[in-house]
């Protein structure tokens, strides 16, 4: 931190301009430059990939690259987080990446099974009974071994992630839009907090349809003097907000106007993109919720 502070200095101090990656490590560095003064432009890594189609790639030359697009008001820039949103993705997420571990976790007690040819008799043994069942098997002791120590490895990812519900709970506890969006049927407190952490200052959005844009739940555009054909979604944006959308709107029991979208889309278009169509809807929502504290077209409902 200290030698970038004296580059930053030397280049001008708060009159200088810095082009930067958002590459691993670059929260830090972000905060460097702010206390300096300096003006910051982070740039999307997606859009400078278009721009790699060379021969010699170091640090000089990209630094070179960044520098260059700067200058001709082409850099491809991405929205810098403040402070507590970075802390509040961190937590977030992380809780994101122990449920994955936590489902594969249960997968291998599911893969141990079969081995042994057991088929479970109940619809989850990870809801109530499931321990007792598990308890009274029958196998091999290498297949009990390696079950026990799967159990215990889910219990404490079991904890692990209960704390990390009540963290991220005291974090947003009184956030108006983190309370407005569970008004939405499908969405709790954990896609609720996915919104709020991975969206951040949602007046950065000049309408919904950008939020869906950014998200990456928009067709892709291609366009020529006779021709105009959309394709499959971008999937560029935050791979977690898009799976809370879609997750929110995947059970049976959802909002109407949500339903309606997804079944109407589905039946001219197949049931994934009718999936899609309604978690954009749903984004949509998000959105309100999130600007307004309220939504209002669920009000017009209830009332």
């Amino acid at each position: 931190p200290a030698n970038l502070a004296a580059e930053i200095v030397a280049a001008g101090g708060p009159a200088a301009e810095v082009a930067m990656e958002a590459t691993w490590g670059w929260y830090w560095a972000a905060d460097v430059i702010a206390e300096c003064g300096a003006t910051l432009h982070l740039a999307h890594p997606l859009g400078i990939a278009g721009y790699e189609n060379r021969r010699v790639k170091n640090d000089i030359v990209d630094a070179t690259l960044l520098a260059d697009l700067l200058r001709m008001g082409r850099l491809p820039e991405a929205w810098i987080a403040p402070p507590e949103i970075r802390e509040l993705r961190e937590a977030v997420r992380y809780r994101a990446k122990l449920s994955r571990l936590r489902a594969g976790l249960k997968t291998q007690v599911h893969q141990t099974l079969g081995k042994e040819g057991v088929i479970p008799e109940l619809d989850s043994i990870w809801r109530s009974g499931g321990q007792q069942w598990l308890d009274e098997l029958r196998l091999g002791d290498e297949y009990v071994n390696r079950i026990e120590s799967l159990r215990d490895l889910i219990e404490l990812y079991d904890r692990e992630i209960h704390q990390c519900d009540v963290r991220i709970y005291r974090r947003l506890k009184g956030h108006p839009g983190y309370e407005a969006v569970q008004a939405l049927r499908g969405v709790g407190p954990v896609l609720a907090a996915v919104f709020v952490a991975e969206i951040g200052d949602v007046s950065r959005f000049a309408n919904p349809q950008r939020l869906c844009s950014w998200a990456g739940l928009t067709p892709r555009h291609r366009e020529s003097d006779a021709h105009v054909q959309r394709g499959r979604i971008t999937k560029q944006g935050s791979r977690l907000l898009r799976w809370a959308a879609v997750e929110a709107v995947s059970g049976a029991v959802r909002d109407p106007r949500i339903a309606s979208v997804k079944a109407r889309v589905g039946a001219r278009r197949g049931r994934n993109i009718g999936r899609v169509a309604a978690a954009r809807h749903l984004l949509t929502l998000v959105y309100y919720g999130l600007r307004d504290g309220e939504i209002r077209c669920l009000a017009t409902d209830a009332a």
